[in-house]
């Protein structure tokens, strides 16, 4: 089975999207970062993927939206995110 896609909307020098992309890293996971500090069609893509979303990171698995640095966080620390990483 397939690893499902991870993207991660993020801002330079915002220490949370550090967090993050630590966190996935460490798992050994790869990721698609988008840099979305001056806006852009990725930003767009951001707001319409995950609507009233004003803060990054926002992370995606997959078609699920996990959220924030945070909420990452707890996803592993509940061994969800293994399972949402097992698609």
């Amino acid at each position: 089975m397939t690893k499902p896609t991870i993207d991660v909307y993020s801002k330079g020098y915002c220490p949370f999207c550090a967090r993050a992309k630590q966190l996935l890293s460490s798992k050994g996971l790869e990721f698609n970062e988008y840099d979305i500090t001056l806006g852009g069609t990725k930003k767009a893509e951001m707001l319409q993927r995950a609507p009233g979303a004003r803060t990054v990171p926002q992370i995606f698995i997959g078609n699920t939206h996990v959220g924030g640095s945070d909420d990452l966080a707890a996803l592993e620390r509940s061994g969800q995110l293994d399972a949402l990483l097992a698609g």
